[in-house]
């Protein structure tokens, strides 16, 4: 089943929501404001997405947190991102091993051939 990881309020979750609704694929939506990420998923996502630096929003408002993570060695990088959800890209689409970070159409259409 495919799951939907972001916030209501963010356009491209939003999108996400709409694109799997409109194709009539069941899909779960967790919201990242109520409950996060568990660290096994987060790890699932980051290996799918080519590692933990390909999560962070560079748009992230936090800039200050933004920063400390870019000079984390990677395993402090994977701590404060998990404790810090609001920096991730939103949405992370998951289909079992695989995810997409960020609005990724494409992607999502190969998982609904």
């Amino acid at each position: 089943m495919i799951q939907i990881f972001g916030t209501k309020k963010n356009a491209d979750t939003r999108k996400a929501e709409r694109f799997f609704k409109e194709r009539g694929v069941k899909y779960q939506f967790v919201d990242l404001n109520e409950k996060g990420l568990s660290k096994g998923e987060l790890q699932s996502v980051a290996q799918a997405c080519g590692g933990i630096d390909a999560l962070p929003d560079p748009a992230c408002k936090d800039r200050d947190l933004l920063t400390l993570i870019g000079f984390l060695v990677p395993e402090q990088k994977f701590e404060k991102i998990l404790e810090n959800q609001h920096v991730l890209k939103q949405p992370i689409v998951r289909n079992g091993k695989q995810a997409a970070v960020g609005c990724q159409p494409e992607k999502w259409k190969e998982w609904t051939k």
